[in-house]
């Protein structure tokens, strides 16, 4: 079977729907013409390339809708949003080709996209990383160095060098001249790997692994009790179960949870409906004889759990009446207050 060497590029207008073909093998091309269909623009598209089996002889189809650019141009299509960078909002006004006076203050120059639905995104920064880090420090014990694995981002390492560095004193290379200056160094403990995740046109093509502080193979041996490999994919289900659960992480509502305070709320209500409401595939139990069910189906073979019963903290899955229910006990007031 031979391959196939025949490249078409399509170009759908508003009259007429243009075909290109060119036979890499034959060096030989051909034009055509189709007319369009106004509303159904595939109609056109697919009586110009033939038969289904000529379309499957093709090496590849290049498809330019004009009809897409048009209605760009003549602000005729759908509202649409943009999303970008801080800081570069209005870049679509400021830039050059689209406006008649580049330099004056008026004119009749109509964004693609209204500056009202123009939303920044911040990127992550050090200081989020620092902060990030700084808080898990906080809950760990008094000299514990813990393995962290994460992506590629590269303020991670100051701020981790930060919490677990320490002052070293290099030795002297020559017997005359001024001694070394001391220099910050990460702890011997500790072991920190990345996940590098390589994108091209907004698709995985590549996951590599980096080590930055520590060894391979003394990672590796951390990670072999567990039965784990180097990967983010917990944070990552984590972030997504946060996203499903909580809407006003991902976009802007109309609820409660317009201001970092309200937020917080939610994601604290959360915290404990996971962990005590939500039952985990992962961390149900067999039981040691069926049990039948009041309906009509199959009999219960398995133990719900949630993370909570898993450590130890409650003996069933909690509703949310209960957790809404449930008195907090006050805290521990320290001795002669």
């Amino acid at each position: 079977m031979t391959k196939p060497t025949t490249v078409v590029g399509v170009d759908v207008g508003g009259t007429f729907t243009d075909f290109f073909s060119f036979d890499e093998s034959g060096k030989r091309f051909a034009a055509a013409k189709v007319p369009s269909h106004r509303g159904d623009e595939a109609r056109g598209f697919l009586e110009g390339l033939g038969t289904p089996a000529e379309i499957m002889a093709l090496a590849s189809i290049a498809h330019a809708p004009k009809v897409g650019t048009n209605a760009l141009l003549e602000r005729k299509g759908a509202r649409i949003g943009l999303i970008t960078t801080r800081g570069f909002r209005d870049v679509i006004e400021m830039r050059r080709r689209d406006r008649r006076n580049t330099w004056g203050l008026w004119g009749d120059f109509a964004p693609v996209v209204d500056r009202d639905l123009r939303l920044e995104v911040g990127e992550r920064t050090l200081a989020m990383a620092q902060w990030v880090v700084h808080q898990v420090v906080q809950v760990l014990a008094p000299g514990c160095v813990p393995l962290f694995l994460t992506d590629g981002l590269k303020e991670y390492t100051t701020a981790l060098l930060t919490h677990y560095g320490h002052w070293v004193q290099l030795p002297r290379r020559q017997a005359t001249g001024p001694a070394p200056k001391p220099r910050w160094m990460p702890l011997p403990q500790l072991r920190y790997a990345q996940v590098v995740k390589t994108v091209r046109r907004r698709h995985l093509v590549a996951v590599t692994h980096r080590v930055v502080f520590g060894t391979l193979e003394a990672v590796q041996q951390v990670l072999a009790t567990y039965g784990w490999q180097i990967n983010t994919a917990f944070v990552e289900r984590l972030n997504l179960s946060l996203r499903q659960h909580v809407a006003a992480i991902g976009r802007r509502v109309s609820t409660l949870c317009k201001g970092e305070d309200g937020l917080r709320q939610q994601l604290g209500l959360y915290h404990v409906y996971y962990n005590f409401c939500l039952p985990h595939a992962s961390l149900r139990h067999p039981l040691l004889q069926p049990e039948p069910t009041h309906g009509t189906g199959s009999a219960k073979c398995w133990q719900p759990r949630t993370p909570a019963m898993a450590a130890g903290l409650t003996d069933h899955v909690w509703t949310l009446r209960e957790v809404l229910l449930f008195r907090v006990p006050p805290r521990p007031q320290p001795a002669g207050v």
